[in-house]
């Protein structure tokens, strides 16, 4: 072995280096030496077939919500074919039954109302009881833009159904995605994120200082985002993976709450700025299923790559941390008990 020179100075920066990421906890030092994704060859225009071509998901079972219409169908549409068993929840056992009926492939049928916690519950007590290691889990299903102030628990719509209810699902299922060999957690974000422009606001979380439709809708979908993000640092010891998604600017039964000439204009001059459906669930399936990704947490994924978000508060771990903790608070009837509590 060859003899390298090392000055005493060097020695003493590689101690100090040492010293300072042996105090850390492991959960951060395990984001610190999280392997970068590579960068895909995918872009805007890609859609969800075409980034998952080659790809065999047979034998593993993933489970999405909202899988009735838009990017949901289109997802599990994908997945199935592709060779996933797929569990396509919806609002209604109706609306989960018509749309599974509609896919060639191998799908299961569940139901439940994410305003609606013990329904949540309820549908993760009877994916777990398949007794089978789920492979995935994707949070697709949300409201966007209420024109009025509504509660959930005492909790702003957008926040509790978007965000909370989602929450509730990722604790009652986070046991089964472990179990997989490679289990991942897909959350749906938005560019959206940008109108939460104080970021999540803690105090005011029921609406009764101000509501606003898009801001409102905004702080669900950085929730989303902070949620993946410290989901990821808690589960970094494992091989499993959490991470988020912004799917894009499509006409989906989602924009039935924008005003008339917003609806108006999606319909006849979104050509210049909307994604179709397809290249809309591009970005969901590249991250859910892509091999590539193996061991890739905690991050915020737009047209296929990594994207860094645009405001500070989708970084910010101690925002991420404290929302993880309230949402707790607020669900805490609802969540797995915890061993030894």
């Amino acid at each position: 072995m060859s003899n390298i020179p090392c000055s005493r100075r060097q020695v003493l920066q590689y101690m100090a280096t040492l010293s300072v990421l042996s105090a850390l906890p492991f959960t951060v030092l395990a984001q610190i030496i999280t392997r970068q994704p590579p960068r895909s060859r995918f872009n805007s225009s890609s859609t969800a077939e075409e980034v998952t071509e080659g790809i065999d998901l047979s034998g593993l079972t993933i489970a999405i919500t909202g899988a009735n219409s838009g990017l949901g169908y289109e997802t599990m549409r994908v997945l199935a074919l592709r060779g996933a068993h797929v569990i396509g929840i919806a609002r209604t056992q109706e609306r989960a039954e018509e749309a599974c009926a509609g896919i060639k492939g191998h799908t299961t049928p569940m139901f439940l109302d994410l305003a609606d916690w013990e329904s949540v519950v309820r549908c993760a007590q009877g994916i777990r009881a398949m007794n089978i290691p789920l492979d995935g889990l994707i949070t697709n299903a949300g409201i966007m833009a209420l024109p009025e102030l509504e509660l959930v628990n005492g909790v702003e719509a957008q926040f509790a159904v978007n965000h909370l209810g989602h929450f509730i699902l990722i604790n009652q299922l986070r046991e089964p995605v472990l179990a997989a060999p490679q289990g991942r957690f897909t959350l749906l974000s938005s560019r959206a994120h940008r109108r939460a422009d104080k970021g999540i606001e803690f105090d005011n979380l029921d609406g009764s200082q101000s509501y606003d439709p898009w801001r409102a809708y905004g702080i669900s979908k950085l929730a989303n985002a902070l949620c993946a993000r410290e989901l990821a640092a808690q589960i970094s010891h494992t091989d499993a993976t959490a991470n988020s998604v912004h799917p894009g600017i499509i006409p989906t039964n989602l924009v039935k709450n924008l005003p008339a000439w917003e609806r108006w204009g999606a319909k006849y001059l979104g050509w210049a700025f909307l994604k179709t459906v397809p290249e809309g669930a591009a970005t969901t399936c590249y991250v859910a299923t892509n091999p590539a990704l193996v061991d890739v947490r905690g991050f915020y994924f737009v047209d296929c790559n990594v994207d860094e978000g645009g405001t500070p508060y989708m970084q910010d771990d101690a925002m991420a941390k404290k929302l993880w903790q309230v949402s707790e608070e607020l669900t805490r009837d609802y969540l797995p008990v915890k061993q030894g509590a």
